[in-house]
This record gives C-alpha cells, structure tokens and sequence, in this order.
C-alpha cells in the first residue's frame, strides 16, 4: 500500500507544529509494554508520571496507575512512580534512571514491597524527601503511592515536564489531524486571549495577597528592629568578645537583609526569605542575650509557633485548635509557662473579612510567610486541621502560591522537570543511610545497606 503523498506530509508536519505551539494535546493512554530493562521504565516515565511492570498490574491496576498520573499531570509538577518487581536489580537504580530518562524531578520507586525515592536537590530537598518517605513507611501499595504523591506534590519544586504533554501521532489518519487542526486553527485567537486573561487575574490576584502579607511582614520587621533597640549592645562596651560581636553583627545582617528582600518582593512567595532572615537574626540575638548573662547557650530550635516574633521556641508542647486534632507545636518559656497555667497563649492575629484570627485561620497567603519561619520539614504537622493548612494540602495551592509548604520556588530559578540528559548531580541519588552509591551495593537487596535511611 502507498504511503501517505508529499502533500499529506506536508499537511501533517503543518498541523503537527500548529498543535505544539498552542499546546494541544492529543490524548492517548500509554500501551502497556513489559519491562525488560530500565530503558523501557525511562521511555515510559518520560510518556507519562506513573509506569507500573507488566507483572504488577494485578497488585496496582491501571484504572490506579490512571488515577494517580492523572492527579500528578493536574498538578503540574515532575514527580515519577514506577512500580517494579522484587527481582528488578537494585544497584545504581534511581541514579541509572535518572540517567536515562534525563528529566529533573522526584522519583519514587514501589519494588515489591518495599518504597524507596530520590530527587534532584533542585527539585526536592534531601530532607523534605526523608519526612516524606517517613510518613509513609510500611504502608500499603496503593495508599503509599498516593500518600507519597501527594505530599511530594506539595513540596517539590518546578513544573512538569514538556513530554508529558505530547504524544505520538503515528496510527492517527490524516483526516482526523486536519479536522483538530482546523478547530485549533479557529479557536487559537480565542486559546491566546483567554491565556491571557488568566496570567492577568492570577498576578492581580498575588498583588492583593503579596499586599495583605506586607501588613504583618512590616510588623514583624518593626518588632525585630525594637528588639535590636532593647537589647542596647555596643561593640566596644565593657565585657564585649568577638563572639558577641559575630552574634550582634549576624542580627543587624538579618534585619537589612530582612528590609531589602520585602522592598524588592514581587510575588507573596518572596516573602519567605524575609521571615528566614527574621528567625535567623533571632536566634542570634537569643545567642547574645546568652553571653552577655554568662549563662547556656540556646538550642537551635524553631520559632514559638503562636507567635514567632516571641522568639526561639524552647520546648514542645501537646496543643489543640478550636477545631482540630492534637498536635505537638513549638513554644517560647512565656506561652509554655501560659498553657502550664490553663491560660491561653499569646497568638499571633492577623487582619481578615471576618475580623482578627489566627494566622493559621487566616487563609492561603500566609503560606509563605509561616513557611520562612517553620520551613517545609514540620509545617505541615502544625497546621493540619487548620485553615491555612488544609489549602496548603492542596496540590492547587503551589500553582498560586509557590511550590510546597514554604518552599515558594527558592531553587535559583528552577522550572521545572527540563530535560538535562546525563548532566545532574549524581549524588543526589545516592544513599540516604551512607551504603555508599546506589542501593549498597546488593544488586537483589533493595532497601538494604542503609539506603532507606535505617531500612523500612
């Protein structure tokens, strides 16, 4: 039989282009493919977010494996799953596939039964990734491939990659390209204007909140500032060491640096850096305070939870909100002292349409400000139960308001699941628990050799 005519070609390549450049995606479910090697788990994660092996389909069937792709594409973030059999050999196996799929992002692997996952530092921090894998040890298959995503899609940073949204237009007649071609032809003017509409609403929409933040970030500035006041330090004064010199001069960095970043924010996810250097200068002022009094210096510790303008927290405490579960928050001696009492702590309000609440009931654009303070690792056990925090467990709330809990895109620029071939940092997926390259070097022992972290 003929092969399609140099005008069809033609007709082809033309309608293939226009697809691309407007976006359009022709949707066409991956075919199901057997496993040999890595390579067929690289081409199937560089199709689409979740490749399951042919001999684990009965234990994560497709309409799953559907479901989960479809919640990760959603998103818009570069998180893979692969489900693979317990006798998939195990040395160098996510720096392998890194290597071959060639796109950045977070990588969770279900190898029989045990879960194990990697990321490139720019896209997840080694850290967020041991909470994750921490919270979802021991559980089963499907539940831990969906605990997984979801909290990786709230942390990690970046968006999908491009080839996800593409597909191969081999098997598809001509006649159906020039019909989606001519409605995308047709409706492209429309496509244009409406993409434009939504970038325009969505940066109205983080001035009004960058706007609200800057209410309580300039508080908490003027509030650091007086405390730089109350402390009276002077260099040169009587009893004065160079270590009280390197604390006082750490604080006075904190609070310029603090100042510049909020004059020259532009998104609300710019004012996590701001409270970072408001807990860092803190904590040297706590440090000082300590030396002048010749007493013990002060654990590094988080801010009081309540209010972080009251300083290093100093112990944790069991609390409950009006209207969730106990939790364990981080207190400063005043509130500690308070709920000793029976009394109620000194929280931090915020202005909202309903009047001064909490800023955990505040709503959304306070992400940011609670994540430079409590950083991505804890702040979601803070506010679980919360308002803040049940929009912040939405993977929506990253496309508004930066990636993770706190973590608002402070990768140096980072978009997301690009393509970079074999040029990542190999150690990035090396061992969490120090075996040493890969999976400890057990080809068959996956989870061995300190690679889970002390094993799951």
């Amino acid at each position: 039989m003929a092969g399609p005519s140099r005008t069809a070609r033609r007709l082809i390549t033309l309608l293939s282009g226009i697809l691309l450049a407007l976006g359009a995606v022709l949707a066409t479910a991956p075919g199901a493919q057997a496993a040999s090697d890595l390579s067929d788990v690289a081409d199937g994660l560089r199709d689409g977010p979740v490749y399951v092996d042919p001999a684990m389909r009965d234990q994560f069937p497709k309409s799953d494996a559907d479901a989960l792709a479809k919640k990760i594409k959603d998103a818009d973030r570069a998180v893979f799953v692969a489900v693979l059999p317990v006798d998939q050999p195990t040395k160098n196996l996510f720096s392998d596939l890194r290597s071959r799929t060639g796109v950045t992002g977070v990588y969770g692997i279900r190898l029989g039964d045990a879960f194990d996952a990697r990321a490139d530092s720019r896209a997840m921090s080694t850290q967020s990734l041991r909470n994750i894998l921490g919270s979802v040890k021991g559980e089963p298959l499907t539940t831990q491939l969906n605990d997984f995503t979801d909290q990786a899609l709230r942390t990690a940073n970046g968006s999908a990659p491009e080839s996800w949204g593409g597909s191969d237009d081999g098997g598809v007649p001509v006649g159906a390209l020039v019909g989606v071609g001519a409605v995308v032809v047709l409706g492209g003017a429309g496509l244009y204007a409406g993409v434009r509409r939504s970038r325009k609403r969505r940066a109205e929409e983080q001035r009004a909140a960058l706007e609200r933040l800057r209410v309580v970030v300039d508080e908490d500035i003027t509030a650091f500032g007086e405390e730089l006041d109350r402390l009276d330090f002077h260099p040169a004064e009587d009893g004065a060491d160079d270590a009280m010199r390197a604390d006082y001069e750490r604080a006075l960095d904190s609070y310029e640096q603090a100042k510049s970043i909020m004059a020259s924010a532009q998104r609300p996810e710019d004012v996590r850096g701001v409270t970072e250097a408001l807990e860092d200068g803190r904590f040297s002022l706590a440090t000082l305070a300590a030396r002048r009094k010749g007493g013990e210096l002060p654990e590094r510790r988080v801010p009081c939870f309540f209010d972080p303008r009251h300083g290093p927290s100093v112990a944790d405490v069991t609390w409950s909100p009006a209207t969730g579960a106990e939790r364990e928050v981080p207190v400063c001696a005043a509130d500690k002292a308070r709920l000793e009492d029976g009394q109620d702590p000194e929280t931090r309000t915020v202005d909202t349409a309903y009047g001064r609440r909490p800023y955990w009931d505040a709503g959304p654009a306070y992400g940011p400000w609670a994540g430079g303070y409590f950083g991505g690792g804890m702040l979601p056990g803070l506010l679980v139960g919360t308002m803040l925090g049940s929009a912040m467990a939405s993977p929506a709330y990253a496309s508004d308001y930066g990636s993770g809990y706190g973590d608002f895109g402070g990768q140096g620029g980072f978009d997301g699941g690009d393509v970079s071939g074999s040029d990542f940092n190999p150690g990035d997926f090396g061992d969490f628990g120090g075996g040493g390259g890969g999976f400890g070097g057990d080809n068959n022992n996956f989870g061995g050799g300190g690679d889970f972290g002390g094993g799951f």
